[in-house]
């Protein structure tokens, strides 16, 4: 009975926790970032944190509601993958400065999202909401994304 009721909390605190960390490692706020030239619609860089911490707890509770109301291994598998293409694109746009490729793999983490949400949803309404603001955020990034990559391109 323990188990059953804390599993997903922890699971879920620790896709949460892992996903922010390992993207924040990941995104290293250096003088070639600074010096892109950046949409007039992009919100300052301290906005980000408190907004990814946000989505991701909502997106965490999200989790829990659906595996208390049966959701099984299939959505373990897509809060994975999406923590993995979190981590790419933060890699792809930041570390290697390629904001084009990184255009490439937002695709992916979309559907990515858009999987979770379907998936938890199935088994509870709630919890897909839970995800909207993830997809939401994703859609502004891209928009974010696309824009500097007009602005600054191309890279190489």
């Amino acid at each position: 009975m323990l188990k059953e009721k804390w599993l997903p909390i922890l699971f879920a605190m620790a896709w949460a926790l892992g996903t922010a960390a390992l993207g924040a490692a990941l995104t290293p706020l250096t003088p070639w970032y600074r010096g892109l030239e950046r949409p007039w619609f992009q919100p300052p860089d301290w906005a980000f944190g408190p907004a990814w911490t946000l989505i991701f707890a909502l997106s965490a509770a999200g989790f829990v509601r659906a595996w208390r109301a049966g959701a099984g291994r299939l959505l373990i598998l897509f809060f994975v993958l999406n923590g993995l293409l979190n981590a790419g694109w933060s890699l792809l746009f930041f570390t290697l400065q390629r904001p084009d490729w990184a255009m490439v793999e937002l695709v992916p983490l979309w559907l990515s999202i858009l999987a979770m949400m379907l998936e938890a949803r199935r088994h509870d309404r709630r919890a897909g909401q839970l995800m909207a603001p993830y997809l939401a955020w994703v859609t502004f990034a891209g928009c974010l994304n696309w824009a500097i990559y007009r602005l600054n391109a191309p890279f190489d």
